[in-house]
């Protein structure tokens, strides 16, 4: 039973027996193309967006949604994905997802009304994608321990990169093939998450005790068993919820520029193609701020969690600049301040994920990401429609920037009540729940105790 204890808190205290290097950097390379397949490849759903308005001839707001129940489902669905893994086997759940999310936009590709596009790109591709997020995140975290945030960095700097590509490609596939042959090219590229899926390794498992096959799984058991798998007593902690409610803030705001960035630079007056090359512009930097990001965050000189206020705060900034630099018709001006929201909003990003270890300990990771995406899926449901709603009030997006812009604002401010947030030095790791640790000291021991039973009648045989 001692051994027992002290391999749960071994576990908890951060996985410091990690390795920073061998299959986790293939690992970083398969979360590589996942992630721009996912978030790169919703960052470049705003050319869509004028093809769509003119098509279905519907409001801003109507068409917004079709990204919000995209991003809100793959965040609502990844506390699934996270108990699906701890059941059973992440490679068959980033595969399962990878299928799901090409079939959506497949399925999309044939949509003759917005409800259509609400429930295949929006409900069944943003399934998939909750899939996958989280699985791969949690599989690199705990394939890395001194070089973490620069490996979740790396991954995610594909983010960026395929926003500078995929902009002025999309761009183009609509003009050669209009959007339902886009979208159809876009479902086959989702496949590829299939074989990135695959390379993950099944992590070993205790083995499960043996039980007599007459006994039968109690309610208690069961219920037991299905919070401990989405880790639901985090819930219940003071750290994590203001960590939750801050990230949640940040997502009203961060995807509203990747949306409505294009249509607000054609409503400026500016061509197709400088619209699409706008975002591409922030996608280059994107590359940059998150590689930066986990470099310099590995060095140690700051905490994370003061890093991440910082860039937050900055990300804001730059939002509720991007309409005022465009009020002039100076498309230079635009762009700069393009630049410098790729940047930040890049650097972000790499430490969202990097800090959740901080809070909850590695082995509670995967289910802390889960719950994270649920809980902040309501406002990611809540930022675009918002957006879209302004503009038809007012006729033009500067409200909407302005007021995505102060939600990270608000969130950075949150961010200063954890506990501790103030001090110099983090705090010590988080160790395991105690009655966590009694619940595996109690399956020990009703595991043995099959094998008393046993012993005490061989003599009888």
């Amino acid at each position: 039973m001692t051994k027992l204890k002290q391999k749960a808190e071994g576990q908890s205290d951060g996985g410091e027996d990690s390795p920073d290097g061998g299959w986790g950097w293939v690992l970083v390379v398969a979360m590589f193309v996942s992630m721009s397949l996912v978030f790169g490849l919703m960052r470049s759903l705003g050319i869509f967006f004028m093809e769509f308005v003119q098509y279905f001839e519907e409001s801003a707001q109507a068409i917004s949604w079709i990204s919000s129940i995209g991003l809100a489902a793959q965040q609502f669905f990844s506390p699934l994905g996270a108990a699906l893994c701890n059941a059973f086997n992440a490679r068959v759940v980033v595969m399962t997802g990878g299928l799901l999310a090409g079939l959506g936009l497949i399925l999309a590709s044939q949509a003759t009304c917005l409800v259509h596009l609400y429930l295949t790109m929006g409900l069944i591709s943003g399934l998939g994608w909750g899939l996958i997020f989280t699985p791969m995140i949690a599989t690199v975290i705990a394939n890395f321990t001194h070089r973490r945030t620069l490996a979740i960095g790396l991954g995610f700097s594909s983010i960026g990169l395929s926003s500078f590509a995929f902009n002025p490609l999309f761009q183009l596939l609509v003009e050669t093939y209009a959007w339902r042959g886009a979208l159809l090219i876009l479902g086959g590229m989702s496949l590829n998450i299939v074989p990135c899926g695959a390379l993950i390794r099944p992590q070993p498992r205790p083995k499960a005790p043996q039980k007599d096959s007459k006994s039968k799984l109690s309610c208690a058991d069961v219920l037991r068993r299905f919070s401990s798998y989405l880790e639901l007593s985090l819930l219940l902690e003071r750290p994590y919820i203001t960590y939750t409610l801050a990230i949640s803030l940040f997502n009203v705001g961060y995807f509203v520029p990747y949306f409505h960035l294009v249509a607000h630079s054609r409503q400026a007056g500016f061509s197709q193609y400088q619209a699409a090359f706008v975002v591409s512009a922030a996608g280059a930097t994107d590359i940059c701020g998150r590689v930066v990001s986990g470099w310099f965050s590995d060095l140690g000189h700051f905490r994370l969690i003061h890093l991440l206020s910082w860039w937050t705060l900055l990300v804001g900034l730059f939002i509720m600049l991007l309409p005022v630099s465009s009020l002039t018709g100076s498309y230079a001006a635009l762009v700069v301040i393009s630049l410098l929201y790729g940047f930040c909003s890049g650097a972000l990003t790499s430490l969202v994920f990097a800090v959740v270890p901080k809070i909850v300990g590695v082995q509670r990771t995967m289910g802390a990401l889960g719950l994270l995406q649920l809980i902040e899926s309501s406002a990611g449901l809540l930022g675009t429609p918002l957006s879209g709603f302004l503009k038809d009030i007012t006729g033009n997006y500067v409200a909407s920037f302005l007021v995505a812009g102060s939600f990270l604002l608000l969130g950075s401010l949150t961010l200063a009540t954890l506990p501790n947030f103030f001090s110099c030095t983090d705090p010590p790791p988080p160790v395991a729940d105690k009655s966590e640790v009694l619940h595996a000291e109690l399956e020990q021991m009703s595991s043995l105790s099959p094998d008393v039973n046993d012993q005490t009648d061989e003599p009888e045989r």
